[in-house]
């Protein structure tokens, strides 16, 4: 996530870190809201979306994934977990024009 907030900060973005715990932690970000929910923050964060880009394959990336598909917000993965029905793009530009589509 420090990745691609930086890269949107860079292009000129404003960016919100919806952070798990009550301490504002250091970042890129436009805007750092430490929410105190821990993983709960995925559901905000999926809620909040118009779609969701998953980089890679923790378990929190899987959790995003899942509440996303539940809740009808498209979702394109590069790297990491291979799910029906969620679309795979190889490079962040593809996985815009996945969602532009």
């Amino acid at each position: 996530m420090a990745a691609a907030t930086s890269g949107a900060a860079a292009a000129g973005g404003v960016t919100v870190a919806l952070q798990p715990g009550t301490e504002r932690e250091p970042s890129a970000a436009t805007v750092v809201l430490p929410t105190g929910l821990g993983e709960l923050r995925n559901g905000v964060l999926v809620r909040c979306a118009d779609a969701v880009i998953a980089v890679g394959g923790s378990w929190g990336t899987l959790s995003e994934v899942a509440l996303a598909m539940r809740t009808g917000v498209p979702v394109v993965a590069i790297g990491g977990w291979e799910l029906p029905e969620v679309r795979t793009a190889a490079t962040p530009a593809e996985a815009v024009a996945a969602l532009e589509r």
